[in-house]
């Protein structure tokens, strides 16, 4: 009889860590995906300013400008790591036009503003990608544990569900181009 209780015993204890190394587990994985969105929200917040700046000087470009804030609308209103990483694609794309048109003035290039812009889109991307990696890898630990067995057990009983990774396109693997020397 003492045996059946240590072996209950033991069982239970176990299901108690198990079920708190998933919360654990969620939670890095949810406050990692607020790392992000604290990232984008910077970047959202600079290219108002950015496509201001470059209008002044290329204010012929009005589809350009016009497909840079659709893109950044779309975005900010994504939801989800899928949804969020094809919105996020898209704007990368549009930011990418609007620096290549930013190309063909040379005065733009020398503004300041522009080049205080544009290193903080730059410094801004580069904690977006560390973001980025943060997330994925306490979604794959998460992940990983769900499928794992006997964790897997523990992880259906309470409804712990696979998390998403925030991925980019391969031709988005690329930073944005910033620089203008």
């Amino acid at each position: 009889m003492i045996f059946i209780f240590i072996i209950l015993g033991i069982i239970v204890l176990w299901a108690i860590v198990s079920y708190n190394g998933f919360i654990t587990l969620k939670n890095r994985a949810q406050e990692a995906w607020s790392d992000i969105d604290v990232q984008l929200k910077r970047r959202y917040d600079l290219i108002p300013n950015l496509v201001e700046t470059v209008k002044g000087y290329a204010t012929h470009e009005q589809t350009a400008f016009e497909k840079v804030t659709e893109a950044r609308s779309r975005a900010m209103q994504a939801s989800g790591a899928e949804d969020k990483g094809q919105a996020e694609n898209m704007l990368s794309g549009t930011l990418k036009s609007l620096f290549a048109i930013s190309e063909a003035y040379p005065d733009l290039k020398a503004n300041t503003n522009f080049l205080q812009l544009q290193n903080e889109l730059s410094d801004t991307e580069n904690k977006i990608q560390a973001s980025r990696r943060f997330y994925n890898a306490n979604v794959r630990d998460l992940n990983t544990k769900i499928e794992h067995f006997p964790g897997n057990l523990i992880a259906k009983m309470f409804s712990f569900m696979k998390m998403e990774f925030f991925e980019i396109e391969n031709q988005e693997k690329e930073p944005v181009k910033v620089s203008f020397n």
